[in-house]
């Protein structure tokens, strides 16, 4: 169905990754606000807000691979996953304004809304984004044009999260503040998210398809996953990885209010760590020109480790050298994203090489699981911890509750970072592998 080396237009580059602008109004929405907003706005605890997220994760271990399978085993002339980023939008779009809604109810029955709308949201989540990742692998066989339109994707991710932190407080004054401003504003990025989506279904193409005859069921599917050394080691590097940006970003709100008391600056704050990320997805390309994936992601991860605990010592009032580290994670973050998703494509490959078989969206669901309970446990712990040291929403803080906070920005994720320099150690797909794979891969397929 391609060739190796075939080169995707930049129409359809800039279409794709203009996708995860679109699902980065929910992710980074969720991110960066969704445990603020639950706790200081809707009016739920820390541990209820965390407990939340991570039921929501655990539902995601079954609709994650459920919907792999069922894109993975559907046949259109549109293609097997463009069909469901085009359906799926409008639901997400809905779903989005009703969870970011505080309905006038009991604490009991408000809890009982947030788990509908909220697990609703991540299931119309999932409708489309399982099958927007696999797209990128279906989309060329050439490792360097996959990595190229990673590339794209995230750039287009962390522009859509930089928009999300930067207007987001600012929508939410203009649409009246409080509980009235939340829904306004997710319904704007909702109308936003269609036109994209719609953009994106009228310009891609999927160009690789299983191997002619295959007939699997989706519990092969999840058989050859587990037997596939590099796919086992992404999926906890991207768990692991996940907690240490969801572990900084979820905490930025809290810190920036309480600690560096700046409200004033959050948005500001998660902006400009939005437009790091993108540069540094941006250059990723770049990069692996020079420097192979595995080595490339444990050299920036080992240097998030450092700048993270750097941030521990930075003074409250030291606002100018906050934002400066903060420029600097994000840096190093920005290409973490783009690569794994571009490994990911390669142990697709992988699999197909071993066994004959290739199941591209089941792939990516169970890597996308990982990242959203990676996030979800992140969330817990914030929770838990705020919980646990007396947290209040919108009072002052008490010294031990500011230290906590100052923890979860630093040192933690820190840690965190640095063990997964240590699991990708165990990642055995290097470039001249990866090339002799796709070669037998561009081999079978001329053949049949």
């Amino acid at each position: 169905m391609t060739v190796q080396g075939q080169k995707l237009s930049l129409r359809e580059k800039v279409s794709y990754g203009f996708g995860d602008l679109g699902y980065n109004f929910y992710w980074t929405m969720i991110s960066a606000f969704g445990l603020y907003f639950f706790t200081d706005v809707f009016g739920i605890t820390p541990v209820e807000a965390g407990t939340l997220m991570l039921v929501s994760r655990l539902l995601d271990a079954f609709t994650d691979p459920l919907m792999g399978a069922i894109a993975d085993r559907t046949q259109t002339k549109y293609g097997r996953f463009r069909p469901y980023i085009l359906g799926g939008i409008f639901p997400l779009a809905v779903m989005g304004t009703l969870t970011f809604y505080t309905p006038d109810l009991d604490h009991a029955a408000k809890l009982v809304y947030a788990y509908v709308c909220f697990n609703l949201l991540m299931l119309a989540y999932t409708i489309g984004n399982i099958p927007y990742s696999a797209l990128s692998g279906v989309m060329s066989a050439d490792g360097q044009q996959r990595a190229t339109l990673n590339g794209f994707r995230f750039f287009g991710g962390f522009l859509g999260g930089t928009i999300v932190t930067y207007c987001t407080p600012h929508l939410v004054k203009f649409f009246g503040g409080g509980t009235e401003g939340w829904p306004l504003t997710m319904a704007v990025y909702g109308m936003a998210a269609c036109a994209i989506m719609a953009v994106l279904f009228l310009n891609t193409r999927e160009r690789i398809s299983p191997p002619a005859g295959q007939k699997t069921s989706p519990f092969s599917d999840i058989a050859d996953l587990t037997r596939n050394g590099p796919w086992m080691v992404l999926f906890v590097i991207s768990l692991v990885i996940m907690v240490t940006i969801t572990l900084r970003m979820s905490t930025s709100a809290y810190f920036m209010r309480y600690v560096a008391e700046r409200e004033d600056l959050i948005g500001p704050f998660l902006t400009v760590y939005g437009i790091a990320l993108a540069t540094g997805a941006l250059l990723t390309p770049v990069l692996t020109r020079f420097v192979d994936k595995k080595i490339l992601l444990m050299v920036l991860m080992g240097l998030v480790a450092v700048f993270s605990a750097t941030f521990f010592f930075i003074p409250a009032d030291q606002i100018g050298l906050m934002f400066a580290v903060q420029i600097l994670i994000g840096l190093c973050l920005g290409p973490k994203s783009p690569l794994s998703f571009s490994m990911y494509a390669d142990t697709a490959d992988y699999t197909e090489y071993k066994t004959g078989r290739r199941a591209t969206a089941m792939t990516y669901a169970a890597a996308t699981f990982s990242q959203k309970l990676g996030g979800a446990l992140a969330s817990f712990v914030i929770g838990g911890a705020l919980t646990a040291v007396g947290y209040v929403a919108n009072a002052s803080q008490t010294e031990e509750s500011q230290q906590t906070l100052r923890l979860l920005m630093s040192l933690a994720p820190a840690a965190v970072a640095l063990l997964s320099v240590l699991i990708l150690a165990f990642y055995g797909l290097n470039r001249t592998k990866m090339e002799a794979v796709t070669t037998e891969l561009l081999r079978r397929r001329e053949s049949v």
